[in-house]
């Protein structure tokens, strides 16, 4: 029988950048945005606050761009301060590149394992999907779930008894399957 399994997030994400006021390095969005227009150009930035001492700093999202060219509802979006788009943009690889930042997920997601299941049987097999493209170990998954230590888990996977089709080490943000043998 397969489980299924759902990472899901619980917040947005810190900001991984360089304060220019006190070279802290964790910034945090609550999605608010800041809209400039120009004529017919438009700017927006993404609003994130230094955790340290509170400076603010300015995600480019929109730069001198024509305004006819931003759909409306997007427009709407961006000056009703949507939480729901912060999270798109900071998920937006385009957006993370142009502003050369990172982010870090510690604390900002869970794992929804439908209930305690049937985890004593012989053989338990699992599908795991992810809700966005969080990046999480898989071992630290699959421990959590199971509720079975790092390294109980990572011994699981040294002797055959815990197999998936992708590589259990590292960092995953795709959906993966794997199964346990106890």
């Amino acid at each position: 029988m397969l489980e299924n399994w759902v990472v899901m997030p619980t917040c947005l994400p810190l900001v991984l950048r360089r304060c220019h006021a006190c070279a802290s390095e964790r910034f945090r969005a609550d999605g608010k945005f800041r809209v400039n227009a120009h004529h017919k150009l438009i700017d927006a930035w993404l609003l994130v606050l230094c955790t340290v001492c509170g400076d603010t700093a300015k995600l480019t999202v929109l730069e001198r761009t024509n305004v006819r060219s931003v759909r409306p509802e997007l427009l709407d979006r961006l000056h009703d301060n949507d939480p729901v788009l912060a999270a798109e943009l900071l998920r937006d690889p385009v957006v993370r590149r142009r502003n050369r930042i990172a982010l870090d997920w510690d604390g900002a997601w869970r794992l929804d394992t439908g209930g305690p299941g049937d985890l004593d049987r012989e053989a338990i097999e699992v599908s795991v999907c992810f809700a966005a493209r969080i990046p999480v170990r898989p071992v630290r998954l699959i421990a959590e779930g199971c509720a079975l230590s790092r390294a109980e888990a990572e011994r699981l996977t040294a002797e055959g008894r815990l197999v998936s089709a992708v590589r259990l080490s590292g960092r995953l943000s795709d959906d993966f399957t794997f199964t346990l043998k106890r």
